[in-house]
């Protein structure tokens, strides 16, 4: 749930839809759920959890591995992966101004190439 359903006097916008979106993109590639995941859930939330790992990996790209369900059969490119993933917490932040509008996350997708600014 987005963090402006819990306050009464906050505006209800489009920017609700693209959280959820941002959670259920995390939440497909980790194979966790953000709600009932203990395990997540000691960490703090799944964004969160994310974000630690890709820290903790110190610039290199071995946090793709770590996220990434493990049991996704075949291979995936780690550089596309790695997009989703940081546009996917793009969606997911706290405050609802710094998430991008859906029609900027498609355009982020099908351009990945003129985007480096997502690459946080």
């Amino acid at each position: 749930m987005a963090p402006e359903w819990l306050f009464v006097n906050h505006p209800i916008t489009s920017k609700v839809d693209v959280y959820s979106y941002g959670v259920v993109v995390l939440e497909m590639i980790t194979g966790r759920s953000s709600a009932g995941d203990q395990s997540v859930e000691s960490k703090g939330r799944l964004g969160s959890w994310v974000k630690e790992k890709m820290i903790a990996a110190g610039g290199t790209n071995d946090w793709i591995k770590e996220v990434v369900d493990k049991t996704v059969v075949g291979s995936y490119d780690s550089s596309k992966m790695e997009i989703l993933i940081k546009v996917a917490l793009r969606c997911s932040e706290e405050d609802k101004d710094a998430r991008p509008t859906m029609s900027q996350v498609v355009d982020m997708l099908l351009h990945v190439e003129d985007h480096s600014d997502i690459l946080l």
